[in-house]
């Protein structure tokens, strides 16, 4: 089984993460933080990874530690779920319409954190929460999972738009860099025999 649980807690924020990679796509994912909320059903629903997620932060300070951390401590539930990546495609993209956005995304998991963005999203909130925190949360997620991590925005206007959809993108991109590789189930997808 393809499953991890990591629990997170520092002075600023308390998490525990429970991810099952060969899911339907299941969520129960509760931060404190509703549109973030919001973002992470959307990550678990279109990557087909059945997630459960419990956050407690430092909410009057901001949102920014919870997000973060979230983001930390999902990324090591991907890596140990993964184990040593025998039989994973490996690489894995999208590029998702939503409405006036189109957001590109491509990635690998390659065990060598690697963030690009070249997003823009136009407004400071999306209603109280922090437009800047989407970067952050990706940040930690490719560092902390050990993704080359690739989000490019092609247009947009509505933040809320961009943002949604790039967390689809990604988890598009995720469904398919997780799945078996029926051709090499056996193998670990690099010529130097590890990940």
């Amino acid at each position: 089984m393809r499953t991890a649980s990591i629990s997170r807690k520092t002075a600023e924020t308390s998490i525990s993460v429970e991810v099952n990679l060969d899911g339907t796509g299941t969520y129960d994912n509760q931060t404190g933080v509703g549109f973030f909320d919001h973002m992470l059903d959307q990550l678990a629903r279109h990557s087909l990874i059945d997630m459960t997620i419990r956050a407690e932060g430092d909410y009057h300070i901001d949102d920014h530690h919870t997000v973060e951390d979230t983001g930390i401590a999902l990324g090591q539930a991907l890596t140990q779920a993964l184990g040593d990546k025998k039989g994973i495609r490996r690489y894995g993209e999208c590029n998702l319409p939503m409405d006036d956005a189109q957001v590109r995304c491509a990635l690998d998991l390659s065990g060598r954190p690697y963030l690009v963005w070249n997003v823009d999203l136009p407004t400071p909130k999306i209603g109280s929460f922090d437009t800047e925190l989407v970067r952050e949360f990706f940040q930690a997620l490719a560092t902390h999972g050990g993704i080359t991590l690739h989000i490019d925005q092609l247009h947009g206007f509505n933040s809320h738009h961009i943002a949604e959809a790039a967390f689809k993108a990604v988890a598009r991109a995720l469904r398919q860099a997780i799945e078996t590789d029926l051709r090499k189930a056996d193998a670990i997808p690099s010529t130097k025999g590890a990940l």
